[in-house]
């Protein structure tokens, strides 16, 4: 073998370690929060030492970070959102809602860190008021954009419709966790969407 095919194999090694420790991550610190969540309770979930865990993420902050981002990025590949682009915007709002009742894991992680995460000393502080103000921007951005084109209800307001739509997203996700066959969060979202609307979701 090549020093080339030695390299990419052990990228590609490393790389799905990595994934590994990252879904791992989640998992433990959706069930004990970040604070309670060990590393060496994730090391143990995939069969390595702490030592091992730390040569890829140095401290629990970095592991925080990278799953943060790690999910982030799957959320956008599941949903194929395009936030700010009008109603393909808000389809793609409701493909992510729809994407995450297949993944309580991950909802579960969501509604811990960013109630922990309130506290400005928290390590995931920075990033829940970024991800939120990009959400709400975004958003804003799509209800002016359908405003413009006819599609939105006469006298709605973008930011406020905007801020209406990422609350009530949040409080089905809590609800949904508490009671999963109570709640069907997709199609909740798309009621509380139609009235605004001129144009079929």
């Amino acid at each position: 073998m090549t020093q080339t095919g030695r390299s990419r194999g052990s990228y590609a090694k490393t790389a799905a370690r990595r994934r590994e420790i990252l879904e791992a991550g989640m998992d433990v610190f959706a069930e004990q929060g970040f604070r309670s969540g060990s590393l060496r309770e994730v090391a143990e979930r995939v069969g390595m030492s702490q030592a091992g865990l730390l040569h890829h993420f140095p401290t629990k902050n970095d592991l925080l970070a990278a799953i943060l981002d790690f999910r982030d990025d799957r959320d956008r590949e599941e949903s194929g959102i395009e936030i700010g682009s009008g109603i393909e915007g808000i389809r793609g709002l409701l493909r992510l809602v729809e994407h995450n009742m297949r993944v309580p894991g991950l909802v579960e992680l969501h509604c811990v860190l960013s109630a922990e995460a309130t506290s400005p000393d928290h390590p995931a502080h920075e990033h829940f008021v970024r991800r939120y103000s990009w959400l709400i921007d975004g958003m804003t951005v799509s209800f002016e954009v359908m405003a413009r084109e006819g599609q939105l209800v006469a006298g709605v307001e973008p930011a406020s419709a905007a801020r209406m739509l990422i609350a009530m997203m949040d409080g089905l996700q809590l609800q949904w966790l508490l009671d999963r066959d109570s709640v069907d969060m997709a199609e909740e979202t798309r009621r509380s969407l139609r009235p605004l609307l001129t144009v079929e979701l």
